[in-house]
């Protein structure tokens, strides 16, 4: 299969480099091998519009929820407590 084929037809790839994309810069080598795939793959286009709107909306309640304390209710830290040490027991 010819390396142009591989790209066209590789969506993990392209939902790997759309993700990576989101968190860094990516080469200039990555950012063609994506496009070609995008113009040939409408569900990675999908993907990605997808994956955009859901980090801007974790980025949004992150913002919300900051300028308060966040606390972990302490009848659920006793549980997650008695959870723990009986796992560590099991050993």
């Amino acid at each position: 299969m010819s390396q142009l084929k591989k790209i066209q037809y590789n969506c993990k790839k392209a939902t790997f480099l759309i993700e990576k994309k989101m968190l860094s810069r990516i080469t200039f080598r990555e950012h063609i091998e994506l496009r070609i795939h995008l113009m040939g793959c409408s569900v990675c286009r999908i993907y990605g519009k997808q994956s955009r709107i859901i980090n801007d909306m974790v980025r949004q309640l992150f913002k919300s929820s900051m300028p308060g304390e966040v606390k972990l209710d302490d009848s659920f830290k006793k549980e997650l407590q008695e959870r723990i040490e009986i796992e560590l027991n099991k050993n």
